[in-house]
């Protein structure tokens, strides 16, 4: 068995929306996802997209997947990785992979001279949450996320 974790490229676009489909089934939010192939495609792939995306491979076929984008920090004055999704299959995990996406990002932020590597974690996913705090990572619970979607994006935007 080998791990690799490459760069994602446009061909890579059904393989990382059903990566999102799998997510959200495990996230059990199956109906939440309204993307596309073409869509998830044009926005990670597309000519102004800020998104970039990992491939995680055993012995070179897709197993699970890793996006990001930078962000700022204003007190550091440096950039940051925020990883939004990271999966690995469920019938693939323990292998080493999530770890290994996390490393290389982590290694990414670290050649790029960012001040953060940070991502989000449902607070009842306690397999994920007990993984992040085995490799070091601390929660931010003194933090409360707002969210702006949907009709309430709408109404707010109009007024």
């Amino acid at each position: 068995m080998s791990i690799t974790i490459r760069d994602a490229i446009a061909s890579d676009s059904q393989a990382i929306y059903d990566f999102i489909i799998e997510l959200a089934v495990y996230e059990k939010e199956p109906d939440a996802v309204v993307t596309s192939v073409e869509e998830t495609c044009e926005k990670i792939f597309g000519e102004k997209s800020s998104v970039k995306a990992l491939i995680c491979e055993e012995d070179g076929v897709a197993i699970g997947h890793a996006i990001y984008f930078y962000n700022y920090s204003t007190w550091l004055g440096k950039y940051g990785v925020y990883l939004e999704d990271l999966y690995v299959s469920e019938s693939k995990r323990g292998l080493g992979a999530g770890k290994a996406m996390l490393k290389h990002l982590a290694n990414k932020a670290l050649g790029e001279d960012c001040g953060r590597f940070e991502w989000s974690c449902l607070d009842w996913n306690t397999p994920s949450r007990d993984f992040y705090e085995s490799i070091g990572a601390v929660s931010q619970d003194e933090w409360v996320g707002y969210r702006l979607e949907g009709e309430s994006l709408v109404n707010f935007a109009r007024s």
